[in-house]
């Protein structure tokens, strides 16, 4: 039987890319995960028969880091692009386009488009609503795609008091003989409005640190907005996991609706601290 690429990517979430049969994987992807093995099916009568196939990736996309800092409120639309080169050197480009907001408490609204192929006529969909509040040390995500209208809450540790340190790691070798760390101060500019100081680092892992056979350099631009405490562009290059670029775009530096930093009318909330850790909150 041939097998159908399988593409499921939420970015900021989980991205699922592998080879597997249409009946089963393409299912599965459109209840917003992607699985492959034999299942039984339930209830009475023959047994169902799925195709089924060992390997395949599963990667995760994180995206741009955004603080609960209070008394810089903001709305933006993230610009997304993840280019992946394959082994005969051609690429896949995938992207999308969100909405992040923050209020003066430093509450977070963030919106999950899926990734989609660049130029190929495929319209993303906004598979989630995440909300998190400092103060009251929640995080909500809402999903859109599942049609159970749920919020599962969760732990949300940050304060708007706590420090991220977002000029990433200091020049000067790595421990173990790991490797080597490089920086580079690209100066100022104005981005959306905003003044921003940018910098480029540049990580080279020596032979023998993570499998791999020959140095590894992976590079990292970022254009960091003091007065709102986060990068306004961010771009990383690694050969294992391609090329990604995220920019902020039709920034507007006023106090958003508040509405978006409720939960959507006609989901249930489902209660679910007990049960996450709250060192794995991602924002």
């Amino acid at each position: 039987m041939r097998g159908t690429l399988v593409v499921a990517v939420l970015c900021g979430g989980m991205v699922v890319v592998g080879l597997g049969a249409r009946s089963a994987a393409a299912q599965a992807v459109g209840n917003g995960t992607a699985e492959t093995g034999a299942r039984t099916a339930s209830g009475t009568g023959a047994a169902q028969q799925l195709y089924a196939e060992d390997g395949g990736t599963r990667e995760r996309l994180r995206s741009i880091v955004v603080p609960p800092k209070a008394d810089a409120p903001f709305t933006l639309t993230l610009q997304t692009e993840w280019v992946s080169t394959s082994p005969d050197g051609g690429t896949t480009t995938r992207v999308n386009a969100r909405k992040i907001a923050r209020d003066s408490q430093g509450r977070i609204y963030q919106e999950r488009w899926w990734l989609v192929p660049k130029n190929g006529g495929v319209e993303s969909q906004m598979s989630a609503i995440e909300i998190a509040d400092p103060h009251e040390h929640t995080y909500y995500r809402c999903s859109l795609v599942d049609g159970k209208h749920t919020c599962e809450m969760t732990t949300f540790a940050p304060s708007t008091d706590t420090v991220y340190n977002m000029q990433g790691p200091r020049a000067g070798q790595l421990p173990n003989d790991a490797g080597v760390v490089l920086r580079e101060e690209l100066g100022k500019r104005w981005m959306e409005g905003v003044e921003a100081s940018g910098t480029k680092v540049t990580t080279i892992y020596n032979p023998g640190v993570f499998g791999n056979d020959r140095k590894v350099t992976v590079e990292r631009e970022f254009w960091y907005a003091p007065t709102l405490g986060m990068d306004l562009m961010s771009k990383r290059v690694d050969s294992r996991y391609g090329t990604q670029t995220f920019t902020a775009t039709n920034l507007v530096l006023a106090e958003p609706d508040g509405k978006l930093f409720e939960v959507p009318e006609g989901f249930k909330v489902e209660d679910r601290r007990q049960e996450a850790d709250p060192a794995a909150t991602d924002n």
